[in-house]
């Protein structure tokens, strides 16, 4: 039960991506995480890229006016190798991006490193510990699924966790 006059934070975290972009909704007041929703926007790879864009698009657009989130959080890219993957994924975030800026959200972005740190209070730990810790600071019976939701999770709970951006 929320009980108090503090304002309650309604944070997406977005884990973006072509072929799964990951979302997870929590809110948080008085120092207290609750956990709303998570999931993964999928598309196929025989589906040409314009429409696998457009699909994530459409798809977040509805999330975003069914959960009415208050902020958002999204994490950074990363690649060590692919060119070509991170392409599509820039382009997956851009479009993610712009559905949280119709929305009039500011878009947060945390790197990895700093969700882990969030999570775990160290920016070494691997993909597993990180999605377990989400599983424990949430309450869950289970690591969320697909792992690209546990990791918007992630950078919700991360973005909770530090000032709120006036």
């Amino acid at each position: 039960m929320r009980l108090s006059d503090t304002p309650v934070r309604r944070i997406i975290g977005v884990d973006p991506g072509l072929a799964s972009s990951g979302w997870g909704i929590i809110e948080y007041a008085n120092q207290r995480l609750w956990h709303l929703a998570h999931g993964a926007i999928e598309t196929k790879a025989e589906t040409p890229r314009g429409k696998r864009l457009f699909f994530i698009y459409q798809h977040f657009k509805k999330l975003l006016e069914q959960w009415a989130p208050t902020e958002s959080a999204v994490e950074t890219l990363y690649f060590a190798r692919n060119a070509s993957s991170a392409l599509a994924v820039a382009e997956a975030r851009g479009v993610l991006c712009m559905a949280l800026a119709e929305q009039g959200l500011a878009v947060r972005e945390f790197t990895p490193n700093a969700i882990k740190q969030a999570a775990l209070g160290s920016g070494r730990a691997d993909k597993r510990q990180v999605q377990e810790m989400v599983r424990v600071i949430l309450g869950l019976s289970a690591i969320p699924q697909p792992d690209h939701a546990a990791d918007a999770l992630g950078a919700a709970i991360c973005c909770a966790h530090t000032n709120r951006i006036q």
